[in-house]
């Protein structure tokens, strides 16, 4: 009844299936239900998934492997070529930078043969200078020289900007460096070689300014030498002094040798010789003006009788008074009045104590009525050196300077060279 009603409930069973296993006389029975079936089948289902899928891999393994491979060996050539780009690159960026670095180098071996050029320029110029201050020229404006350059003459490239800075008077600093670029003088979008020719065209530029400042300084210390020299000559013509006259050449001074064309100058060199030949003018025309008697022998001393014909105070009657009278007392300072040799230094008739100088070109000059002589026969004498003391000797009235100018033993008025003396004074010293 119970089972009815169950079978009335859920419906008819299906019968279970059992396998009976008989070995002899053992008999036995298993009853199979149906999870035990869908376990089974479930296995058999994943085995064959198994199967299925082990031959797949089998069969798609090599495809793969080939596929990889052939992935790995693209990767790889482009690897390569990324990396013969790269080594190309490299080697376009240092053929540049060592094509940049010679013409750097090019550049600044030029820089250097400027600066040295303009340096050895301001060298010989310096010694002209010094002649010129010593023949009395203005050479107060200073003559620009060329900036040494810091470090070897062999630049690298960014040695090579250094140097070129350095003709600038720019150091290497970054701040420097960064106050450059600020100016215009690199600024930063150019590349080296860019930068290195605009700072080689503003050094070139500076260098030729320096050069045209030397030359325009040459021609007016040439112009003035010129000028010097042509008053100095004009004021000694006057007095019967050719400074141009021809000497014999003695024979320790003999020259000689075959002729040879003369050597190609350059426009600078003939400014310094046509300098060096201006400074030998003046230097002769002052040489002879300090040497001939145009100083005065006794400064601030009034003259008391000149030069010519008057009466003769011992006498009473007309006779050639052979130079002129200074009023001095006894002790007064007696200068000599150019550069010159003692010839004769004691008593002489009636000039009493008397001194001689020679000052070549046949002049003279003698200082009378000495109370003392200072001096004696030998001796070199500069100009405006005392070489005696004024006295009333030999035959004098009184106390004072006789001074006579001679040439050629002839007396010559000593107020001609006086006066000439004060117009060159301002030109010789």
């Amino acid at each position: 009844m119970t089972a009815r009603t169950g079978n009335h409930v859920f419906g008819k069973r299906r019968p279970q299936h059992v396998i009976i296993l008989a070995s002899g006389d053992k008999i036995r029975h298993m009853t199979v239900r149906p999870w035990m079936a869908a376990l089974a089948f479930c296995f058999c289902g994943v085995m064959a998934i198994g199967y299925l899928g082990a031959t797949t891999y089998l069969v798609m393994r090599d495809n793969l492997i080939g596929a990889s491979m052939a992935r790995q060996a693209r990767m790889q050539h482009v690897y390569e070529d990324r990396i013969a780009a790269l080594r190309a690159q490299v080697d376009r960026v240092t053929s540049r930078q060592l094509l940049d670095q010679q013409v750097v180098e090019e550049k600044v071996e030029k820089l250097l043969e400027q600066q040295m050029a303009l340096s050895s320029r301001h060298g010989r110029l310096g010694a002209l200078l010094d002649r010129a201050e010593q023949s009395g020229l203005d050479t107060e404006a200073p003559v620009p020289a060329a900036r040494p350059v810091i470090g070897a003459r062999q630049a690298s490239l960014s040695g090579g900007i250094k140097a070129i800075e350095s003709l600038l008077g720019k150091p290497a600093t970054e701040p420097q460096r960064t106050e450059v670029a600020a100016l215009g003088y690199a600024p930063a979008s150019e590349s080296v070689a860019d930068r290195t020719d605009r700072i080689f065209s503003r050094v070139t530029i500076s260098l030729k300014d320096i050069e045209q400042e030397q030359f325009d300084r040459i021609r007016d210390l040439t112009d003035g030498a010129v000028e010097t020299a042509d008053k100095i000559e004009t004021i000694l013509a006057r007095n019967g002094v050719d400074v141009h006259q021809e000497t014999p050449v003695a024979a320790a001074d003999a020259i000689g040798g075959p002729y040879l064309a003369p050597q190609p100058a350059t426009s600078f060199e003939d400014s310094l010789n046509g300098l060096d030949g201006a400074l030998a003018r003046l230097e002769t025309a002052r040489e002879t003006a300090t040497d001939l008697p145009f100083g005065n022998p006794a400064p601030g001393r009034d003259i008391t009788s000149g030069f010519g014909n008057r009466r003769d105070p011992f006498l009473g009657r007309l006779a050639l008074h052979a130079g002129i009278d200074f009023r001095s007392p006894v002790g007064g300072e007696i200068r000599a009045s150019g550069r010159g040799k003692v010839i004769t230094a004691g008593s002489v008739g009636g000039y009493g104590n008397m001194v001689e100088i020679d000052h070549g070109m046949g002049f003279t000059t003698r200082y009378g009525h000495m109370s003392r002589i200072l001096v004696k026969v030998g001796d070199e004498i500069a100009p405006g050196d005392v070489i005696g003391q004024s006295g009333s000797t030999g035959r004098s009235t009184g106390p004072h300077i006789h001074y006579e100018v001679r040439r050629n033993g002839a007396p010559i008025d000593p107020m001609h060279f006086v006066n000439a003396g004060l117009k060159l004074s301002a030109l010789i010293d």
